[in-house]
Parts: structure tokens; C-alpha cells; sequence
């Protein structure tokens, strides 16, 4: 079975931890649940990243896709791209109510 390296842009770096941030502000807990949700969630990307659904929007590029995070009462949106056949470029997270998260 082949395994993607999965490897986060400085921008995808930046929003997870601004995430974190945010959730540690509010409820220590609930940022450690969204960090175990995340990393777990990586882990399919590794393995299977054609599972996740095609990201909408852009160009119609069938290698931008998104995984979406369930954690709490609402979870996150991972825009990855497939660079070639062995990497996965995770180009940014989001919370789901966050304005801008598509």
C-alpha cells in the first residue's frame, strides 16, 4: 500500500496554530480533542487521500481536495492538494465557522 508524505505549507503551519490558540484560550479540553481529531484525520491522507471530496471553487483542479474534521459540535476543513504520487500538501485549515472557511 502506498503512503503519502503529507507536508504543511508555512500558511497551513500558521492556521493550526491559530486554531489551537484560539481553543486554548476557551477550553483547554476541547483543544486537546481538535488536536487528536487532527492528527488522526492526517493519518487518512497518508493512506488515502482520494477519499476526501474535490475542493469547489478554483480552477477544476481534480488534485485540490478538502478533509473535513468532525470534532465537538462542528470541526475543521483541510485544503490539501496532491503534488505527485507519494506527497500530500496540506495548504490550509479552517473552522468551519470561521468566515472565510471556504
Amino acid at each position: 500500500m502506498t503512503r503519502f508524505r503529507v507536508r504543511f505549507t508555512r500558511e497551513a503551519e500558521t492556521d493550526l496554530l491559530r486554531l489551537f490558540d484560539f481553543l486554548v484560550e476557551h477550553d483547554v479540553a476541547a483543544a486537546e480533542k481538535a488536536r487528536e481529531a487532527i492528527a488522526k484525520a492526517i493519518e487518512v491522507l497518508q493512506v488515502f487521500p482520494f477519499t476526501c471530496r474535490k475542493a469547489l471553487g478554483g480552477d477544476g483542479n481534480p488534485f485540490l481536495r478538502e478533509l473535513i474534521i468532525p470534532f465537538g459540535a462542528s470541526g475543521c476543513v483541510v485544503l490539501f492538494e496532491l503534488e505527485n504520487r507519494d506527497t500530500v500538501t496540506v495548504l490550509a485549515v479552517r473552522h468551519q465557522r470561521e468566515e472565510d472557511y471556504y
